[in-house]
């Protein structure tokens, strides 16, 4: 996958000590996190089209991200997210019942 000038790679198991989820029982290993700047449920239909397993369908959170989740044919779970509305910390905590520590905002 290209990102700007460079690539993201989630790579099959090539060595002995690179594992994929299949090997591993469909533990994952790592978060791939991505945060898209275009229309998040296009994105979705697209990977859905290329066989990717739609794990959350998009959905809007209080945190104002609208993502959702899918698992590539090697089992890798990526969480595709996109900023709908940025929200300040005293809301979140409200709309979430939770002590926040720190934000990302």
């Amino acid at each position: 996958m290209r990102f700007g000038d460079g690539y993201i790679i989630v790579d099959s198991e090539w060595a002995d000590h690179v594992a994929s989820p299949a090997s591993v029982g469909g533990r994952n290993t790592q978060s791939v996190y991505i945060r898209l700047q275009q229309d998040l449920d296009a994105h979705c239909n697209t990977a859905r089209m290329a066989g990717a397993e739609i794990l959350e369908e998009p959905t809007d959170h209080f945190y104002g991200e609208r993502q959702y989740r899918a698992r590539d044919p090697e089992g890798h779970v990526w969480t595709f997210t996109r900023t709908m509305r940025v929200i300040p910390k005293d809301e979140a905590e409200r709309l979430s019942g939770l002590r926040i520590k720190g934000w990302h905002r």
